[in-house]
């Protein structure tokens, strides 16, 4: 039986990360035991879980019906042993939770010595991460993310929202006059490579209501830290859709200049992602509290 759930547990993490590498790396094991693992249920249960190539793995019809089943089974698990170890409101154990960088490093991290403080029996472990595959892969508690979510299969609680703008420097306005909406088409753009400005998510509107779509824009340029991206509009290298808790500095101090001010660009959403499950965990309740009692971005 000991066995079998080792063997399980490997094919669990194989799913969860999408790779036998990342999986081997999470559970501490080699690459090569993880796999003698999957091989040896698929031949105890003489079926085929896993279909594999070079770049991907992919569940079978039995492989789904197996992981479904004991992902269950593994969540129950989990959450007797959350239970067992926070009763009544003992506050302990260890705490894993993500954002990204630019967002944690102004508005995150001066709220956790206080936090820390107040929890003195709790672990945390703080990493920074724009992606959302880590919240499941990586065993994450709780996920910080930005802007307006596609749906997806986590728990979410909204924490506030804030403006973004269309900026650039006012040498570069010199160099590519925009007066109209069109007029963004032709200037080099720096953009965001986790974001889509032009998935229908993003448009401009005016004073009165009216809604424009962003017309098709030249990406001269792309990052994933808004950081870099900030450094690269400050340069004159390009038109940026950044955040106005990032540039609200820079345009009181005139270095950059809003990009048709007249139109305005869709809130976005301050979120904290956790996995979806019945019983949530103290420490987590903890720290989802303390976040909706303490953020602000003013």
């Amino acid at each position: 039986m000991q066995k079998n759930l080792k063997q399980i547990i490997s094919f669990l993490q194989v799913v969860d990360s999408g790779s036998f590498t990342k999986a081997a790396d999470i559970l501490g094991l080699s690459r090569s035991m993880i796999s003698v693992d999957v091989k040896q249920l698929e031949t105890q249960l003489n079926v085929s879980l896993l279909t594999r190539n070079t770049r991907s793995i992919a569940l079978t019809e039995v492989g789904k019906h197996f992981y479904d089943d004991f992902k269950h089974i593994q969540n129950q698990i989990n959450e007797a042993f959350e239970r067992s170890q926070n009763l009544g409101t003992n506050v302990s154990g260890l705490l894993r939770l993500s954002s990204t960088n630019e967002f944690g490093q102004r508005f995150i991290l001066p709220l956790l010595p206080e936090f820390c403080r107040l929890y003195p029996n709790l672990r945390l472990q703080y990493s920074f991460n724009s992606s959302l595959d880590d919240l499941i892969t990586e065993k994450l508690d709780l996920s910080i993310r930005l802007g307006n979510l596609k749906n997806s299969s986590l728990k979410r609680k909204k924490l506030g929202e804030y403006d973004i703008y269309l900026v650039a420097t006012p040498e570069f306005i010199r160099k590519y006059p925009i007066t109209r909406v069109a007029d963004l088409a032709q200037a080099p753009w720096i953009n965001h490579a986790l974001l889509n400005w032009q998935d229908g998510q993003y448009f401009l509107q005016n004073s009165q209501g009216e809604k424009l779509s962003l017309p098709f824009v030249r990406s001269q340029y792309e990052s994933n830290s808004a950081t870099v991206i900030h450094h690269m509009v400050l340069a004159s290298l390009g038109i940026a859709i950044c955040p106005a808790w990032l540039v609200n500095d820079d345009l009181k101090n005139n270095q950059l200049v809003r990009v048709l001010p007249e139109f305005s660009l869709p809130k976005q959403s301050i979120q904290l992602l956790y996995p979806n499950i019945s019983v949530l965990p103290a420490k987590t309740r903890a720290f989802i509290d303390y976040l909706t009692t303490h953020l602000s971005i003013q």
